[in-house]
């Protein structure tokens, strides 16, 4: 019974990161293909090599293609991400150090010691 939970959970552990990395991927697809157009296209060759892989279940085999999958994501992310400007890092967030400055035109800047 021990060994059958242990696989449950093992194989759980490497759905979550199977999902966690499709949906980066996805994600910074985007920063790639700014054209929908494109983007659509890309997205369907991204879903095609996650679903060829889709029924293997050696756990071993499947362990060694996500950790080379997402060695593959790292060298080919983005190296400038769009950040909407209300996330974190975006243009709005101002940081700790910043100080807020009004101008006569009632802009606000913001101010960041380098």
């Amino acid at each position: 019974m021990a060994s059958t939970a242990g696989y449950l959970a093992r194989r759980a552990a490497q759905k979550e990161r199977v999902r966690l990395l499709y949906r980066r991927a996805l994600k910074d697809t985007l920063n790639w293909a700014v054209h929908r157009h494109l983007f659509y296209q890309d997205a369907s060759d991204l879903r095609d090599k996650f679903e060829a892989n889709r029924h293997v279940d050696n756990l071993d085999v499947v362990d060694r293609l996500i950790d080379d999958a997402e060695a593959q994501y790292r060298n080919f992310q983005h190296p400038d991400p769009y950040i909407v400007p209300w996330a974190p890092g975006g243009w709005e967030v101002p940081c700790a150090n910043c100080e807020t400055v009004y101008c006569d035109l009632q802009i606000l800047l913001l101010e960041c010691p380098e």
